[in-house]
């Protein structure tokens, strides 16, 4: 079980700057249980991969503590070598060792004579889907070739918390989902607790448990991510998984505002009358842009519709 109460971290201000430091965290506590994955989700510049930073060892925080199984993590005032023996972190810049290759660094800190060690690196490297490149040296790869080595590593060693900041960014969009897909379901198999950094909302809706959002580096929702989805509290939560329409009161018919994605509206021959901005293609239907005076509405729509149209929009 991985704790946080109350941990606050600054980055020191420049020489000379009238801030002598810079807050990036501020009271940050949450509780992440035993073999579950979490999402933590935010604008850049958040703070999410500073409290990755300092729940793995490598910052220091200001005051707080970080407890793993009752067991508190110093940070980097007190190691040399950030870590805990059952923590792996994968952040966005990959510590790989180019010039050997890609079945080494899997390996890296497994015994020579560990029992089916090739087996093991093997089974990782089928995780990742890099089985065929097991004796290419690391400098010849891409960057998502590299940062799916990286997360074969840092299973090698069975860790029962595993940190990962962004790890699909480097990723070709065709191979993302079949990758996540065997990522977590090795993560659940083998019963590891996970924290994942990350902007998409396809890491999160299929496979986090729960989700962290986080403001200006403070925590403002943690939920079952799928409550947190279905109701978001503010257009800030919600506008991290798709397109809003900030419905005020009286519109539909509802008493209070509502915050709506584009799939719970749809165009009917009755509701609200508005005017099509723009369509946008989206493969299998069209994200329709309407307005009426101020108010902005986003609708999916299975077909195209002109510029200048009139329709009427109802909730689904």
């Amino acid at each position: 079980m991985l704790q946080l109460d109350n941990v606050s971290f600054s980055f020191a201000g420049d020489e000379g700057s009238d801030r002598s430091t810079t807050r990036t965290l501020s009271d940050i506590s949450l509780l992440l249980e035993p073999d579950r994955v979490a999402a933590v989700m935010g604008e850049s510049g958040c703070g999410k991969s500073t409290l990755l930073d300092l729940i793995y060892g490598l910052q220091q925080a200001d005051h707080g503590t970080i407890t793993w199984k009752g067991e508190e993590l110093l940070g980097a005032d007190h190691h040399l070598v950030p870590g805990h023996p059952m923590m792996k972190y994968v952040p966005q810049e990959f510590d790989l060792m180019p010039f050997t290759t890609v079945a080494e660094n899997v390996g890296e800190h497994l015994s020579i004579q560990m029992k089916g060690r090739e087996d093991r690196i093997k089974q990782l490297l089928e995780v990742v889907e890099m089985s065929t490149y097991v004796d290419r040296k690391v400098k010849t790869l891409s960057g998502g070739q590299k940062q799916r080595v990286a997360i074969a590593k840092a299973l090698a060693e069975e860790p029962k918390l595993l940190l990962l900041d962004e790890p699909f960014s480097h990723v070709d969009n065709f191979r993302k989902n079949m990758l996540r897909r065997r990522l977590f379901a090795y993560v659940k198999e083998q019963k590891i607790s996970c924290l994942i950094a990350t902007h998409d909302k396809n890491d999160v809706l299929s496979f986090s448990d729960e989700t962290i959002v986080m403001r200006q580096g403070a925590i403002i929702d943690h939920r079952e991510t799928k409550s947190l989805y279905s109701k978001p509290k503010t257009i800030y939560v919600a506008s991290l998984f798709d397109d809003v329409t900030v419905v005020p009161a009286g519109i539909f018919g509802n008493q209070e505002e509502l915050l709506l994605y584009p799939h719970r509206l749809q165009i009917s021959n009755k509701g609200y009358k508005s005017t099509v901005i723009q369509s946008y293609f989206k493969g299998g239907f069209y994200l329709i842009e309407c307005q009426d005076k101020d108010q902005v509405l986003w609708v999916n729509h299975g077909s195209y519709l002109k510029p200048g149209e009139t329709v009427f929009l109802s909730i689904r």
